[in-house]
């Protein structure tokens, strides 16, 4: 066992593996949400601000409650019910995932959504 060797890993894996050591750890005995929140945190941090090349980082959205019709192009949407008109997300199964990059966003990943008339 002492024979083993060290191999370099990128310095953004290996954060992201304790990050989520710690959150599998708080897990087991939660009591106060908020010290699994301050790791989610973290790691939205590191992806906004490290993840990417300089300058560039991944932010996700969550459109619950948001207003849908065919003309939004950023979430593929289930119509539940039989209503079509006045939609609104009621639920997001995938949230929408932006590359920032200085004040531009583009769409990395649609969201996917299920969606319902609004009564």
């Amino acid at each position: 066992m002492n024979n083993m060797q060290t191999i370099k890993v990128p310095k953004q894996y290996l954060f992201m593996l304790n990050q989520l050591f710690e959150i599998e750890q708080k897990i087991g005995k939660v009591q106060e949400p908020n010290s699994v929140q301050r790791n989610i945190d973290r790691l939205k941090d590191f992806f906004e601000t490290e993840a990417l090349s300089e300058g560039q980082g991944l932010v996700f959205h969550n459109p619950i409650g948001e207003k849908f019709d065919e003309t939004r192009t950023d979430c593929e949407a289930t119509i539940s019910g039989t209503g079509h008109d006045n939609l609104e997300i009621i639920e997001v199964i995938k949230p929408i995932i932006y590359v920032k990059y200085g004040q531009t966003q583009m769409i990395a990943q649609k969201g996917i959504v299920i969606v319902q008339s609004k009564k």
